[in-house]
C-alpha cells in the first residue's frame, strides 16, 4: 500500500473576498501559518495511522495490512511534494519540519491558469463577464475561462505529476501539498466522478485528504480539518 496526504495550502492574505489566484504568487497569512503548523502536529504524532487497525476491503490476506500498518507506524512521512507557488511552498516546507527535510518542488502540481480572470474576485467576475461565469459554474469541462487552462489540461498535467510521485515511492507515506484546483481534480479522476462535478468537492484552506493506493485507489478522508486538527481549519 501506498499512503497519500494530498493538502492544501493554508490561508493566504487577502482571502476574502474569494478570488481566483491562480498562478498569482501569494504569500500565507499568519492564520495560515497557524493553520499548516497545526495539521504538521498531527502528521508528526501520527495518530490516525496508529488508529489504522482493519482493512478497508476486509480482505482474507492480513498479512498485506499488518505489513502496510507497520510502515505507516514507522514512519509516517517518507516523500514530500509541493507546488512552486510560494503559498504551497511555505506549506510543505512548515509540514516538512518535524521530519527534519524539505519538499520537493513538482511544478505540475501549481494550480490552474485562470488567464484573464486571475486576481478577481467571484463578484468582479459575475459583473464583468456574467455570461462567462455562468457557463464556467454549471460545466467546467466544457468552458475555460479566457486565456487560461482547459480543465483537461489540468487534469493531464496534475495527473502525470501524481502518478510520477506514487510511482517513485511505491510503498511510502507521501504529502504533497498543492492547491484546491489541482486537488479536486485529482480527487475526481481517482474516483472515477466526472469532471464536470469538480466543485461538488470541497477543498478548505490546510484541508487534508488521505488516499490508499492499493490495486486500485480508495479515498478515506476528503476536506479533513477539524476532525484531525486541533484549531479551526475553514476558510
Amino acid at each position: 500500500m501506498t499512503r497519500v496526504y494530498l493538502i492544501r495550502h493554508g490561508e493566504t492574505v487577502d482571502a476574502e473576498p474569494k478570488r481566483y489566484k491562480g498562478t498569482i504568487d501569494v504569500p500565507l497569512s499568519e492564520r495560515g501559518i497557524e493553520q499548516i503548523r497545526s495539521l504538521a502536529r498531527y502528521l508528526s504524532q501520527n495518530r490516525e495511522d496508529r488508529a489504522q487497525n482493519t482493512d478497508h476491503r476486509e480482505q482474507s490476506t492480513d498479512n498485506r495490512q499488518q505489513n502496510a500498518d507497520r510502515r505507516t507506524q514507522n514512519s509516517v512521512l517518507t516523500a514530500l511534494y509541493c507546488s512552486g507557488l510560494s503559498r504551497a511552498l511555505k506549506s510543505a516546507e512548515l509540514i516538512g519540519e518535524p521530519f527534519g527535510f524539505a519538499p520537493v518542488v513538482h511544478h505540475g502540481l501549481r494550480e490552474r491558469n485562470f488567464g484573464a480572470w486571475e486576481g478577481m474576485s467571484f463578484d468582479e467576475i459575475k459583473t464583468e463577464f456574467p455570461d462567462a461565469f455562468r457557463k464556467w459554474a454549471e460545466n467546467p469541462l466544457e468552458f475555460s475561462p479566457m486565456g487560461g487552462e482547459s480543465t483537461i489540461e489540468v487534469k493531464d498535467r496534475a495527473m502525470k505529476a501524481f502518478r510520477e510521485i506514487t510511482e517513485r515511492h511505491e510503498g511510502g507515506v507521501i504529502a504533497i501539498v498543492a492547491h484546491g484546483g489541482i486537488n479536486r481534480v485529482i480527487l475526481c479522476e481517482l474516483l472515477g466522478m466526472p469532471l464536470e462535478n469538480i466543485f461538488r468537492i470541497e477543498q478548505d484552506f490546510a484541508s487534508m485528504n488521505i488516499i490508499d493506493l492499493w490495486d486500485y485507489p480508495v479515498v478515506k478522508l476528503i476536506n479533513g480539518a477539524e476532525a484531525y486538527c486541533n484549531t479551526p481549519l475553514q476558510a
